[in-house]
């Protein structure tokens, strides 16, 4: 596994809406000693960030997309990513429509499994990415069990996200070793407990979250990303991915 901790740029998607702003943005997350990054959450073009993120050593290693671009704009997606310069195109959810049945979750599931032998016929990778609704049943069968079974692994790889593995009420660590070499990065997001019985996305090490263990799966199956994400945060978001980033790079992480 790359041992550079990466910054999912969703985290500081209100701060990615302009040129400007996300030049601040990139020298910021570099000055904190990130140096691979996941571009989501901002309408920029590509070739106007990848300026910026050149200027700045920062590396792109997958993006987030719909899944209706996926759809109706594949051919943008390729040349997005690539001028990116990154193999995997993320998606960020399914769309409500596939989880309303099992007969819809299969027509996603054929959409999804055309477009992602499209995007590996052409050098690229398709990844899926998780939220706690996978785990729940849809007609008798778990979601993520369909996932699993009925697309190729080849194909059709995973961005992990380890708070809404937990939220859906599976161990982190078990379920990425499960994944295998399916999931070819994996967001670090700690679930943090209050004493009001409420949980919330926290700074990784704040939370808990077994991070030892998350890390050490990440490793043996060959998880080639791990990028730190917090949807929400209470405190200002560049001093929660500072806190993250320091809490990992105690951990081994760069």
């Amino acid at each position: 596994m790359d041992k550079r901790i990466g910054a999912q740029f969703y985290t500081l998607r209100e701060y990615t809406r302009t040129i400007s702003d996300f030049e601040e943005t990139c020298r910021k997350v570099r000055d904190i000693g990130y140096q691979i990054v996941q571009i989501s959450g901002t309408p920029l073009r590509a070739a106007e960030m990848k300026k910026v993120l050149d200027a700045y050593g920062l590396e792109v290693v997958t993006t987030h997309r719909s899944f209706d671009d996926f759809q109706d704009n594949l051919e943008e997606i390729m040349d997005y990513n690539r001028t990116l310069g990154c193999e995997l195109c993320g998606i960020g959810s399914m769309p409500g429509w596939a989880r309303e049945s099992g007969e819809n979750l299969g027509r996603f599931l054929k959409e999804a499994g055309q477009i992602a032998a499209r995007l590996r016929k052409e050098g690229l990778y398709f990844g899926y990415h998780n939220h706690a609704f996978e785990f729940a049943k849809v007609d008798g069968t778990y979601i993520m069990d369909r996932l699993l079974q009925e697309t190729d692994p080849d194909n059709f790889r995973f961005i992990a996200d380890t708070y809404w593995i937990q939220v859906g009420g599976m161990d982190p660590a078990s379920f990425l070793e499960k994944l295998g070499g399916r999931a070819m990065a994996v967001h670090f997001k700690d679930l943090k407990v209050n004493t009001d019985n409420t949980t919330e996305m926290a700074e990784v090490g704040e939370g808990n979250l077994n991070w030892d263990n998350i890390a050490r799966v990440c490793e043996k199956t060959g998880v080639k990303w791990a990028l730190v994400e917090q949807d929400t945060c209470r405190r200002d978001p560049f001093l929660s991915m500072k806190m993250s980033y320091t809490y990992l790079v105690g951990k081994g992480f760069v």
